[in-house]
């Protein structure tokens, strides 16, 4: 057996064994399912559905077509090697060279195969202990992620924000919508420690703020997470503002509790009360979604409420400014002398570095 066929073969190989690690196949199937219905008559009537269907199918190509012409390509380059030509060496060797980065750029996704990695998030930052400090820490935050996803050319929109007395904001809620957007993001999930000069104090001290970030994979879809409505409670009433003013004339907040966990949402930036429930309930279950993947339970019924103390303390992530600057990712020990970067949403470097950790453990 030549060198290159040898090559070829290796290639071949890790090829074959990444397509059924990712599911390739299975997707195969979806994917021609779906084909299947876009090509049945009146299938444009529902408007609305036909264009989901559409986009899954676009979504499913996206992942199935890469790797599949990868390894047509392979395959081909295998059987001309497996010739033993000495004429094609230099082509073949070449080619394998070629094949080698197309094969290198899509094992990232390999690191992206979790049940929601591929779907839309809902990322929601809460200040925490700190005061103003930790207001301006989640403003911070918050710009830190809006800029990243910039960078991603993502589409980034506010959901429910509640901004501070003096500065900075208490809590706001963002969908987040890109390629991998939750299987990128997971890693923010957490606590994240900031350590600066205080610019609300006089004396100008150090201070340690904290902020929470939660992400969730975006469940809009009813029939991917079922939920029993006897296990809601739903209260609706009359949105304010500051001061406790009327931001409007009707009961259009909603808040959602799920009983068995209480978890609760509660959402009044829509003027209709419909809207702000439909949002709810996509918040909802995209949160019973994440809680699923942490607890690893497959049944609603067996989940616990999340321990608000436990992940409190669960500090993922410091920024120090001062006295020196750093950024550390607590579970994959990467780090770097460069916050400013970090905080103008530079985080490719920590998130690739959370993903490679993932793989290891």
């Amino acid at each position: 057996m030549s060198e290159q066929h040898k090559r070829a073969q290796s290639l071949q190989q890790s090829i074959n064994e990444a397509v059924l690690r990712l599911g390739v196949p299975s997707l195969q199937t979806e994917l021609q399912a779906l084909r299947a219905v876009s090509e049945q008559a009146g299938f444009w009537q529902d408007t609305g559905h036909a264009q989901d269907v559409m986009k899954q199918i676009a979504k499913l190509e996206s992942r199935v077509e890469p790797w599949t012409m990868l390894q047509a390509a392979v395959t081909d380059i295998t059987g001309i090697a497996a010739l033993k030509d000495a004429s094609m060496d230099a082509e073949i060797a070449q080619q394998l060279a070629e094949l080698n980065i197309v094969y290198d750029s899509l094992k990232e996704t390999l690191k992206l195969n979790g049940p929601y990695d591929d779907f839309d998030c809902i990322l929601s930052i809460h200040a925490g202990a700190g005061g103003t400090d930790a207001q301006d820490w989640a403003a911070m935050l918050l710009r830190m992620y809006v800029r990243y996803c910039e960078h991603s050319k993502w589409k980034c929109q506010t959901i429910d924000e509640s901004a501070g007395e003096e500065a900075g904001i208490k809590s706001i809620s963002l969908e987040i919508s890109g390629s991998f957007a939750y299987g990128k993001l997971k890693g923010e999930h957490g606590v994240h420690r900031l350590v600066r000069l205080s610019p609300f104090n006089s004396d100008n001290l150090r201070q340690t703020s904290f902020a929470k970030v939660e992400v969730m994979p975006k469940i809009d879809k009813p029939d991917l997470l079922v939920i029993d409505e006897k296990e809601l409670k739903i209260d609706v009433y009359r949105a304010g503002g500051h001061g406790g003013q009327s931001v409007n004339t009707t009961d259009s907040a909603v808040r959602i509790t799920h009983l068995p966990t209480g978890l609760v949402v509660a959402i009044q930036n829509e003027r209709s009360q419909l809207q702000n429930k439909e949002t709810a309930m996509t918040i909802l279950r995209s949160r019973l979604a994440q809680l699923q993947l942490e607890q690893h339970q497959e049944e609603l019924g067996e989940l616990k409420g999340p321990n608000q103390s436990a992940e409190w303390g669960n500090q993922i992530r410091s920024y120090v400014l001062h006295p020196y600057k750093q950024v550390k990712d607590l579970r994959s020990r990467y780090e770097t002398s460069d916050p400013d970067a970090v905080l103008d949403g530079n985080l490719v470097a920590l998130i690739n570095a959370y993903l490679e950790h993932t793989l290891e453990t």
